[in-house]
């Protein structure tokens, strides 16, 4: 019986966790599909490209919120199995990036699920499981979003952090290692998820923003200035 249980909360799990909401978000707001926009993906940061700053933060909030209820859900259901706790939002993280919700030939005529990049999932299953990890991860998070000036740096960090953040509770006690293999197995998957952004960044066409396109215009616009000047 525990066995169908833990099934169950496996694929309720990547159910909840494919429910695309960044699509949902931006289609209320102004009637936009986000998969033909930017990076296709149904994330925050594609949510914010295309309906605003509201609608990457609500969408991000929501992605959030539903890894960190796949957690609290398989706590209630089964709660002396820490294995369950960390493959539940694994699965909601998995269901983000390939949505069932989602399907669609590939350009190879294949199948493929579409989704996001897992990052604003892959922190809801952290917070799911240790609710502090907020006051470390936020900032740490808006210092690479704006500071270095790419989502995927950003994105690729929540998994190392939350490997290194649930190392160090391990190490004094206060949490059970497999909280560390959760930050590797999510680690895994946002790599996966953001390869051509990592191919992006190795060839130096990757999107940027934040600081240092505030610092490129602003150098630009003091270059200019001399020449307009001189006119």
């Amino acid at each position: 019986m525990q066995l169908l249980i833990n099934i169950g909360i496996i694929l309720a799990s990547y159910l909840f966790g494919s429910i695309p909401f960044g699509l949902l978000v931006v289609r209320v707001i102004n009637g936009k599909d986000i998969r033909t926009i930017a990076s296709g993906r149904t994330g925050g940061t594609n949510a914010f490209r295309a309906a605003g700053l509201g609608a990457g933060i609500f969408t991000a909030l929501l992605d959030i919120l539903k890894a960190a209820l796949t957690v609290w859900l398989a706590r209630s259901l089964n709660p002396g199995n820490v294995l369950i706790h960390i493959l539940a939002p694994v699965a909601a993280v998995l269901g983000h990036n390939h949505s069932i919700f989602l399907p669609e030939r590939s350009f190879a005529g294949g199948f493929r699920l579409r989704g996001g990049a897992g990052g604003a999932a892959a922190f809801g299953g952290t917070l799911g499981l240790w609710p502090p990890a907020a006051i470390f991860m936020l900032p740490v998070g808006i210092l690479l979003w704006w500071g270095v000036g790419y989502a995927s740096i950003t994105t690729l960090s929540v998994g190392l952090i939350t490997m290194v953040l649930f190392s160090i509770r391990a190490l004094l006690g206060l949490s059970p290692w497999e909280y560390v293999l959760y930050g590797f197995l999510v680690q895994i998957l946002l790599t996966l998820a953001l390869l051509p952004n990592i191919r992006n960044l190795s060839n130096g066409t990757e999107r940027r923003h934040g600081l240092p396109v505030a610092l490129q215009k602003r150098k630009e616009a003091s270059l200019s200035s001399p020449k307009q000047e001189q006119k």
